[in-house]
């Protein structure tokens, strides 16, 4: 993780099979833990940032309606901050697509993003 510690992926997440079962006033709640976990495996850090614009896509259609499926764009990035307990964050944005069905993993060079 020291030689390629700053990283930008994209993800496709199915939060159809992670909120199978939860109750209906619970779902955009639960879809935000849901999205820090996954962050939290894929990027190896505790400290997941969601941005303004991914809460606003997961409410956008109420508590009830989370979409299914989402594409996610994960950056691991230094913490500049000087009492940090961690070096490295994992900030969360939405990649706005037609459909998320049947994308892959995708790394994104970080002049692209």
């Amino acid at each position: 993780m020291a030689l390629q510690d700053v990283v930008t992926r994209e993800y496709t997440i199915n939060l159809h099979k992670r909120l199978h079962g939860v109750h209906f006033k619970k779902r955009a709640p639960n879809a935000v833990k849901e999205i820090k976990k996954f962050a939290t495996l894929h990027m190896g850090t505790s400290d997941v940032r969601l941005d303004p614009k991914l809460n606003v896509q997961l409410w956008k259609r109420g508590v009830q309606g989370v979409e299914n499926r989402m594409r996610l764009r994960i950056s691991r990035k230094r913490n500049d901050e000087e009492n940090a307990k961690e070096k490295l964050f994992a900030l969360v944005e939405p990649v706005t697509v037609a459909s998320a069905k049947g994308l892959h993993t995708v790394v994104v060079d970080e002049d692209e993003a």
